[in-house]
């Protein structure tokens, strides 16, 4: 079973799309950037409030 405690979904939140911990930092965002190449560590740099656990997450369920 998934668990996708990191993930949030709040209306008042970005507009409602799914965040990482209710920060204004989409899935969609990390997804799309991991995807262009980016790495782990690079995101950590560009957004350190992040953990490698938040990374993790969006991608648990594209993997499955």
């Amino acid at each position: 079973m998934l668990s996708f405690d990191r993930i949030t979904q709040r209306p008042g939140v970005m507009g409602g799309k799914a965040c990482i911990r209710g920060l204004r930092v989409t899935v969609g965002t990390i997804v799309a950037k991991i995807g262009a190449g980016r790495t782990f560590e690079d995101l950590l740099a560009d957004y350190p409030y992040l953990e490698r656990d938040d990374l993790l997450a969006p991608l648990r369920g594209v993997a499955r």
